[in-house]
């Protein structure tokens, strides 16, 4: 009988994304997964907005821990990295002392830490990011990435603030972005720098249009939540991130 794996989510209200891309990544390894989540109420992607979601943590990370998932995912990674540098170590630790108190070993992640996981993965020290945020928060987002040692090389803002509209941004408008940027000198592209904002169905095609490594916040946050299990796996039409011979599977 196959071990089954729990999976907690911890999403903003309005996200409807990683709760489809994750488990459809995971699933396409054959291995026995479930998934769990709890929602924090936002609805704007502003710093305000994001404050008031992260206080609703600790009633999530007890609604999740009482579902004895094996491993949870805080998943929204503007709302770590909009509150400064390192903050993923921070609120994971906070996350998992949480647990920890009621005697829960859950491995912990976030999307923040697991993006910076995915890119040095693929020894990626120069990128471009593609981010659907306003302005004034991708750059923060450029920021904090760049404080891990990673250069930004170039990135492109779409500029949704209703993060439902960032559910439903079109991954033609996500790749027009991709394409006006110049990707000549970079070691990977972060298609989509969020977990809400689609992309899963283009990180293939991209990697074979653009010739180099194309990863999103999902694929980042499936190879993660692997990891954190001790678990390998040939994820098709995911990215080289998740390729059987690639980086996972050499672990």
């Amino acid at each position: 009988m196959s071990t089954l794996h729990r999976v907690g989510l911890i999403v903003p209200s309005t996200n409807v994304t990683v709760e489809t891309e994750i488990p459809r990544i995971l699933r396409r390894t054959g291995i026995d997964f479930s998934f769990h989540s709890s929602r924090m109420r936002m609805h704007a992607v502003t710093p305000e907005q994001l404050l008031a979601m992260n206080a609703q943590r600790e009633r999530c990370v007890l609604e999740i821990g009482d579902a004895g998932v094996d491993v949870v995912l805080y998943a929204c990674l503007v709302a770590i990295m909009a509150m400064g540098p390192g903050h993923h170590r921070d609120a994971e630790s906070r996350i998992a002392e949480q647990l920890g108190s009621g005697g829960s070993a859950t491995k912990v992640l976030s999307s923040a830490g697991a993006l910076l996981q995915g890119l040095d993965a693929l020894e990626a020290r120069r990128v471009a990011l593609v981010m659907p945020y306003m302005k004034p928060l991708a750059r923060q987002v450029a920021a904090y990435i760049e404080a891990e040692g990673i250069q930004v090389a170039d990135w492109r803002a779409l500029e949704v603030a209703d993060n439902s509209e960032v559910g439903c941004i079109s991954g033609d408008r996500v790749l027009e972005a991709a394409r006006s940027m110049d990707l000549g000198d970079v070691d990977a592209l972060v298609l989509s720098c969020c977990v809400q904002m689609p992309s899963l169905d283009l990180v293939q095609a991209a990697e074979d249009e653009f010739g180099l490594p194309v990863l999103s916040a999902a694929t980042a946050g499936a190879y993660a939540i692997l990891r954190s299990l001790g678990l390998t796996a040939d994820v098709p039409m995911a990215g080289s991130l998740l390729r059987a011979g690639g980086v996972l599977a050499g672990q």
